[in-house]
């Protein structure tokens, strides 16, 4: 059991059943009166976030949260499975739970699910991932007007900027947080 004094920023709390992450977190004491937290809340599910202000005596539950490691093994079309490699259960995510990281996964590739009461709701990549680009504009030499970067688009349906000696067919290192490029992949 959580209390309003508690509250921080990146705590999950369970309201009214599901749970929330702190997204901001504010303290204020008035002259005279209870001290006030106020906070913006992000639904774990959802996504929905709005503001909300609790007093000093305002208790919360911990979230029924688990991570459970996992293996991405397919992707039918619409759902995104994911078996645990200890029990062999599978668990499918859609396309709106996945979000961006659904760019970033590559067959038998091992994440973190993040389980609430007993169903995926979040998925954590491994900080880097090794991807082939599958289209790229040609480098001509000495061409400085297009800028130190190309558009390019991964094995996998992603679009990033690239610096201009990357060719088609080359494998890169991206970074999962940011969907940035951060290095060539040496053969």
């Amino acid at each position: 059991m959580y209390e309003a004094s508690d509250l921080r920023k990146g705590l999950k709390i369970e309201i009214d059943g599901e749970p929330y992450v702190v997204v901001q977190f504010e303290f204020s004491k008035p002259g005279k009166g209870q001290a006030l937290y106020r906070c913006k809340l992000k639904n774990m599910i959802t996504g929905a976030q709005f503001d909300r202000t609790y007093r000093s005596g305002d208790k919360f539950n911990e979230a029924d949260l688990e991570e459970r490691e996992m293996e991405y093994l397919y992707n039918d079309g619409e759902n995104y499975c994911f078996m645990d490699s200890k029990t062999y259960e599978q668990e499918f995510l859609s396309q709106d739970q996945m979000r961006e990281a659904r760019y970033f996964l590559k067959e038998n590739m091992v994440c973190n699910v993040l389980m609430f009461g007993g169903r995926p709701i979040e998925v954590t990549l491994p900080m880097f991932v090794n991807l082939r680009v599958e289209k790229a504009d040609p480098w001509v030499k000495g061409d400085t007007a297009s800028g130190d970067t190309k558009p390019a688009t991964l094995s996998t349906g992603y679009k990033l900027q690239v610096p201009p000696f990357i060719e088609e067919g080359e494998e890169i290192r991206i970074d999962t947080r940011t969907g940035e490029y951060v290095e060539r992949v040496k053969k």
